[in-house]
């Protein structure tokens, strides 16, 4: 398993616990674990590019 792969597997599951836990409503529950999911892989994706460039 590649680190991306890791950092997707987390975030899936990270993101469900999220939005069962912080949304009352099975629609909000969705969506917020949507942006969750989003927020986590975007910044897994940013880091490592600044890891990346500080690297150089």
């Amino acid at each position: 398993m590649t680190h991306f792969a890791a950092v997707v597997l987390f975030a899936f599951f990270a993101s469900i616990v999220f939005g069962i836990t912080q949304r009352e409503k099975p629609r909000d529950m969705i969506r917020y674990g949507i942006y969750c999911f989003v927020l986590f892989v975007a910044s897994a994706i940013v880091l490592s590019w600044v890891m990346f460039l500080i690297a150089r």
